[in-house]
């Protein structure tokens, strides 16, 4: 399979290597996305299977329509799209391509999570009943981020987007459809310096409080920033009727059931964990480009995301 990638971050830092490596792929070329009259050429090119959209949200839709017009399979980077109407066009705009369509949801494949998505579905809690996911970074405060896209709310930036996205994809991915969904989003830094050194204003959020509740009657809490003054442990617990798991980092994973036992649950998860979800999902992806065939996460599935993240930005409000 024969990839060409747009964007010169994750893209290029993560997607590109990651795709080099597997078996059955060659990365032909790794283009910024500033570089439109560079996107064009290469969307251009006949002997691509593959376009690997990690372009900002603003001009995903862009990019994704020069891959399709030119009948190429697109897999796009997350949030999906800057909207629910932009995400609701592109996922018609692929099925009348009849190519494949895939959102880059990596985490789906991130061996703890798969390991809690059995656990669910096996009823080792016996019926969900809540999520509290604890996500605290000062991953844009120490030190402090440059003013850019991410900082920009009509450029698809905020914390909503770039986490939000990931947590709601997982939550529909192990408990289904979330039916209400609202949040509280704040901004913890008001202004940040641009490559200048220039104060520039941001107004888009860089933490949220989300509360939501899904078709099978799960209550979700989050509550994550990336601009806290330390960096906390990811936690993420889910209760049931019969126990609870709780996992620390994405790596430590325990199971507590009413009874009073508990076991730590073993997970592998592979020589480098940071790479390993988009190892498993790039074989995926090549698999089903290679054979024409249609998998999840799918443009449907990140359209039903941004809808959700739709309902929690819409109650704009920043707390100081």
């Amino acid at each position: 399979m024969r990839i060409g990638v747009i964007g010169t971050g994750f893209g290029a830092r993560v997607v590109a290597p990651v795709f080099a490596a597997l078996e059955g792929c060659e990365v032909v070329e790794v283009v910024s996305a500033r570089d439109v009259a560079a996107v064009e050429v290469m969307c251009r090119r006949t002997d691509l299977d593959l376009v690997s959209v990690h372009s900002p949200p603003f001009v995903h839709a862009s990019d994704v329509r020069l891959a399709l017009a030119n009948g190429h399979s697109v897999l796009c980077d997350k949030p999906f799209a800057i909207d629910r109407r932009e995400a609701e066009a592109l996922l018609h705009e692929a099925v009348r391509a009849e190519v494949v369509h895939l959102v880059n949801f990596e985490f789906r494949h991130h061996p703890v999570r798969v390991r809690i998505k059995e656990l669910v579905d096996e009823g080792a809690i016996g019926r969900p009943q809540h999520v509290h996911w604890t996500h605290l970074s000062s991953g844009s405060r120490v030190p402090l981020r440059r003013h850019g896209w991410l900082f920009e709310r009509e450029l698809g930036g905020g914390w909503v987007g770039a986490f939000g996205s990931h947590a709601v994809d997982f939550v529909r991915w192990v408990f289904g459809e979330i039916v209400e969904a609202e949040a509280s989003l704040r901004t913890e830094i008001d202004q940040r310096p641009d490559a200048s050194g220039e104060l520039r204003p941001v107004d888009a959020e860089d933490g949220f409080s989300a509360w939501l509740r899904t078709e099978r009657g799960v209550s979700v809490a989050i509550d994550s920033s990336f601009a806290c003054a330390a960096t906390f442990a990811p936690r993420l617990v889910v209760t049931g009727t019969e126990g609870v798991l709780e996992c620390v980092a994405d790596a430590r994973l325990t199971l507590r059931r009413d009874d009073g036992t508990g076991r730590v649950v073993e997970v592998d998860n592979g020589p480098d964990p940071h790479l390993e979800p988009m190892r498993r999902w790039a074989a995926i992806v090549r698999d089903a480009v290679h054979d024409g065939r249609q998998v999840e996460p799918s443009f449907a599935d990140g359209l039903a995301c941004d809808e959700v993240l739709e309902q929690l930005r819409c109650d704009w409000r920043t707390d100081r």
